[in-house]
């Protein structure tokens, strides 16, 4: 079977690899939508509006997850493989143009390419992993593919019912993956039929978490670049660039470099791990959503003080907050006292901010996040200069 196609279409195990450039090549369809999903939520700040981007990032974001996961499995250099991800980017890239009126004229659009991506890949891949397992586990995975399919197509053909059927499609989605995707006759697969590289995987979550800060890095200073020089804006700016730093620093230090090593660490059951670290990566990525909009309306209109824009200023950095916690506890079982405590903080912070314009409203935000890490780093300080064996009760409070 090694001399055959499957065989020449799988990656080694055993073999470390840095994720390729066809992978990072792929990626670039993430920037445009998360581009387009900014846009749609500028357009509309309300607690439904949110809802139906946060309903498009889920099946944009399960687009790159399984992509990234199957990824893992195959070889990139492969032709079929090349062919499969330039599908699925194009694929993704319908999507993303289609964004801005999913829930309008071009629902359909969405519709198909979501279930085109997920049907196509399988379609590939089943006849040329002909007499190996993962042909089995892939079979599984398409039947999934298309019962959620129905739900897409259907909800995009009737609008009253759209939203509610978009969402049990994704719930379903996410929940078979969990599940192993328990199918009649074909039975489930175990987490030794999902295990995946841990430090493939650990880098591509790094790797798309950095394009979503760019994102935001980028709408701010395009929107400054337009909206003019001011010492207003100037400063709206510098607290945009300094929320993204402060953002990705929290998510760096120190268990987001450890998620490969407990993936691997873990053995199959790591597979689990890496799944749980996918859904929770979906969170903090739709933090950084919420508060790109929210440094892109404090550039643009420094001065304003609205609800809405102060509960988007407001809800980015607690979203982010609540992933990467979860992520802490899922990887090491470490939970950031700093973090705890700053997370209601942060909402009290934008209570009290209530009545001031945007940009101070993000200031404040900003110094919270600042002094969570300033916290962190000497309470990193205290622990290192402690006597072995002194840590007690306090090392449950690792610094994740």
């Amino acid at each position: 079977m090694a001399n055959g196609l499957p065989g020449r279409l799988l990656q080694r195990r055993e073999d470390f690899r840095r994720p390729s450039f066809l992978e990072l090549f792929f990626d670039l369809t993430i920037i445009f939508a998360l581009t387009r999903l900014s846009r749609a939520l500028l357009s509309d700040l309300s607690l439904h509006g949110g809802f139906q981007v946060l309903l498009l990032l889920a099946a944009i974001w399960w687009v790159w997850f399984v992509t990234a996961w199957s990824a893992d499995w195959f070889d990139p250099r492969t032709p079929l493989i090349v062919v499969l991800l330039l599908w699925v980017m194009f694929g993704n890239l319908l999507m993303a143009a289609a964004v801005p009126t999913a829930f309008d004229g071009h629902a359909m659009v969405f519709a198909i390419a979501y279930v085109a991506i997920h049907l196509g890949r399988a379609f590939m891949l089943i006849p040329a992993l002909r007499g190996h397992p993962l042909q089995l586990r892939t079979a599984r995975v398409a039947i999934w593919f298309a019962v959620s399919g129905v739900l897409w197509v259907v909800g995009a053909a009737v609008p009253p019912a759209r939203e509610a059927l978009w969402a049990l499609a994704l719930i379903l989605d996410y929940a078979m993956a969990r599940l192993g995707w328990p199918t009649p006759r074909l039975g489930r697969s175990s987490w030794p039929d999902l295990q995946v590289n841990g430090e493939h995987l650990s880098e591509r979550y790094q790797q798309i978490f950095i394009i979503a800060l760019g994102e935001l890095i980028l709408i701010s200073g395009i929107t400054y670049s337009d909206s003019g020089f001011d010492l207003e804006r100037t400063m709206a700016f510098a607290v945009a660039f300094l929320t993204a730093v402060a953002l990705a620093r929290l998510y760096l230090v120190p268990a987001g470099g450890r998620l490969g090593a407990a993936i691997e660490a873990a053995g199959p059951p790591g597979s689990r791990l890496a799944l749980l670290a996918g859904y929770l990566h979906l969170v903090m990525i739709a933090g950084v959503l919420a508060t790109s909009v929210g440094m892109e309306l404090a550039i643009d209109d420094p001065g304003a003080s609205d609800r809405d824009r102060l509960t988007l200023t407001v809800a980015g950095p607690v979203l982010f907050l609540i992933g990467r916690l979860l992520l802490s506890a899922v990887v090491d079982g470490s939970l950031s006292r700093p973090r705890l405590i700053g997370l209601p903080l942060i909402v009290l912070g934008g209570v009290a901010s209530a009545q001031l314009p945007l940009v101070g409203a993000g200031a404040t935000i900003l110094g919270l996040l600042i002094l969570m890490i300033a916290a962190e780093a000497l309470l990193a300080r205290i622990r290192r200069r402690r006597p072995a064996g002194a840590g007690g009760a306090v090392g449950r409070w690792r610094h994740g």
